[in-house]
């Protein structure tokens, strides 16, 4: 499920509250999510959030703003992914 959001040059934060829920802003695209893993595409790349009972609590596409709640158990930043026929990112997080 792809949501789009409307990101108007605003910087990229991640705020994590003791492992139980994220705010993050800079993004530009949720790729995919589901209640353990979030791929979100953000102003300084693809990032990838994995977790148990995650949710998203707000979304806010004007400012490019994302809230997750659940336990957070990692947060990764996939460099070198682009956008292409052979290189989507999904063949690269599945590789």
């Amino acid at each position: 499920m792809d949501k789009f959001v409307e990101n108007n040059g605003v910087n990229h934060i991640v705020s994590l509250n003791e492992r139980k829920s994220i705010v993050i802003t800079g993004v530009k695209k949720i790729e995919s999510f589901d209640n353990e893993e979030f791929l979100l595409n953000t102003n300084l790349g693809a990032m990838l959030i994995k977790g148990e009972g995650l949710e998203m609590i707000k979304l806010d596409t004007l400012e490019g703003n994302v809230s997750i709640k659940g336990r957070i158990n990692a947060i990764n930043y996939l460099d070198n992914v682009e956008k292409g026929k052979d290189s989507s990112i999904f063949n690269k997080l599945f590789k």
